[in-house]
């Protein structure tokens, strides 16, 4: 139920961002959904791939230092209110979203929201008794 995601730090300056996306791209590698965060010196850059070995290996020997995480993605309906009820669930159960981020495929259908939480075990199990597609880890990376 959990899959993989990069977590790749980069210089905080002009160009760095495109020398990971091109030696992804250089080596076949799809970017299916990213997250980038930053400061003043370094940017976090979180990635869901089509290969992530492949991605981790290619990045690794450009000189990226590379991560990986376990994150749980999620099939939220694409309507006000979907990602709230999700949330309340989590808070009503102790759970703490670390971070998060999203991507609809087609308006109107269902968002894929990628979740970071403190206790993930326990965040699958609340998924699973209410009965809340998790999306598995194959799928998300040929989406």
């Amino acid at each position: 139920m959990k899959a993989d995601q990069l977590s790749i730090f980069l210089e905080n300056r002009a160009g760095r961002l495109a020398e990971v996306t091109k030696s992804l791209s250089d080596a076949g590698i799809n970017i299916r959904a990213l997250s980038l965060a930053d400061t003043s010196d370094f940017g976090i850059l979180r990635l869901i791939v089509s290969d992530f070995e492949k991605a981790r290996q290619v990045l690794k020997e450009k000189g990226f230092t590379v991560g990986r995480t376990s994150v749980v993605a999620v099939a939220v309906p694409d309507r006000p209110g979907g990602l709230h009820e999700l949330l309340e669930l989590f808070g009503k159960n102790g759970i703490n979203v670390e971070y998060m981020y999203a991507f609809v495929q087609q308006s109107g259908a269902n968002a894929t929201i990628i979740f970071r939480f403190d206790r993930t075990e326990q965040a699958i199990e609340l998924l699973q008794a209410n009965n809340i597609t998790i999306i598995p880890s194959q799928k998300l990376y040929s989406m």
